[in-house]
């Protein structure tokens, strides 16, 4: 076992002592989760969960997805996991293993195929294949006993599901969704991501922003710039996938003018040209970024309870995105996790030795951690 996991297991052995079945089994979910691939105490104690790829239609609507279902006995609540806007998509490894996880823990877990993730794209459309992979998997009632279904996400994914959780087909019946390291005006995130700047509380903060988000920016535009511009787009992306400092200037003096025009953006370091700049992306790229914003869309019509969890050194998506977020929610409807030290964006990680800032930080992260968990594993019985 490696340090950083003997620690995680010497904490959540104090936290779960004396609790409760449940409140023990979610610190062992959390020691899974960050075991990974990798030998767990949980994996120990249940059968391996079975992945079944399969097909389902909805209202006429054909899609594909894969099916995770614990290895022994009925699952208890269902979940649609959303995979990120990553090249793997629903085969990365790190969600296939969360998925794993979720099932050992007797969910059901549908994860849908989302084509454009897989080229970076997140698009007004993804919301309806989240609420269509919704509607299927509540209306198993194998699957969901009693109608008892959320939505997980992670990521650029958490605004199509909430966006799909808003959908007047399904909205009533979505009893949770967990969001990790999701975004409340999209706006903003670029601008954070091109920048590096964002608000916290009444001031400026500055982070060195991660690569991706422009990568997702540039792959997004490809849709909404001349066929040129696209294949050169593509060019840039793949590129920057193998190396995120390479050069893109031979690349980008062959662009048409909306394509400068989003190249522009991408490259800008300045908060205070960035308004500019914004307004001169392709309309329609503008309108497929508010489409997919939350801000200024009415979440008090929200029927699920909100469980977010982000880590305050995300550089791609800022931590006070998800604050924003569950201030936007219905009262009460909220709880925020906040994690210091052990979460990036997506990405655990842990100490390999117990130091004065992992009894300080680290550790009151394991027990804001174990508590998201927690609320999650409740929601299989539809209690709080």
């Amino acid at each position: 076992m490696r340090a950083g996991r003997l620690v995680l297991a010497m904490a959540l052995f104090v936290l779960a002592g004396c609790a409760p079945a449940r409140h023990f089994e979610a610190a062992l979910v959390l020691a899974d989760v960050v075991a990974g691939d990798g030998p767990s105490r949980l994996k120990a104690r249940t059968a391996p969960p079975t992945r079944t790829a399969i097909r389902y239609s909805v209202s006429g609507r054909d899609h594909a997805g894969d099916l995770y279902a614990p290895g022994e006995g009925r699952p208890l609540a269902g979940v649609v996991l959303v995979p990120g806007a990553v090249p793997q998509g629903k085969d990365d490894p790190r969600l296939v293993a969360f998925a794993t996880t979720l099932a050992r823990a007797r969910f059901a877990v549908l994860v849908p195929e989302m084509a454009g993730f897989r080229r970076l794209q997140v698009r007004p459309s993804d919301v309806r294949v989240v609420a269509d992979a919704f509607s299927y998997l509540a209306g198993r009632m194998d699957l969901a006993p009693a109608g008892r279904a959320g939505i997980v996400a992670f990521s650029y994914s958490v605004g199509p599901a909430l966006l799909a959780a808003l959908e007047e087909d399904v909205r009533e019946r979505v009893r949770f969704l967990v969001g990790v390291g999701g975004y409340h005006d999209l706006r903003r995130v670029i601008r954070y991501f091109t920048t590096g700047y964002f608000m916290a509380g009444e001031q400026w903060s500055y982070l060195a922003p991660s690569e991706y988000g422009k990568l997702v920016l540039v792959s997004a535009a490809r849709s909404h710039v001349e066929a040129g511009d696209a294949r050169i787009f593509d060019a840039m992306i793949e590129r920057r996938l193998k190396d995120r400092t390479a050069d893109l200037s031979d690349l980008a003096e062959r662009l048409g003018p909306p394509g400068r025009a989003v190249y522009a953006l991408a490259v800008n370091a300045d908060p205070d040209r960035f308004p500019a700049l914004y307004a001169a992306l392709p309309q329609a790229l503008r309108a497929d970024i508010e489409a997919l914003s939350l801000h200024g869309k009415d979440l008090g019509k929200l029927r699920a309870r909100l469980i977010l969890v982000h880590g305050r050194s995300d550089n791609l998506i800022p931590y006070p995105e998800s604050e924003a977020l569950a201030a936007a929610a219905p009262p009460s409807q909220a709880r925020l996790y906040l994690i210091h030290a052990f979460l990036g964006h997506v990405d655990l990680s842990l100490s390999p030795i117990v130091t004065w800032q992992f009894l300080t930080r680290g550790l009151p992260d394991i027990v804001r951690l174990w508590r998201a968990v927690d609320a999650l594993l409740a929601e299989r019985a539809g209690a709080q």
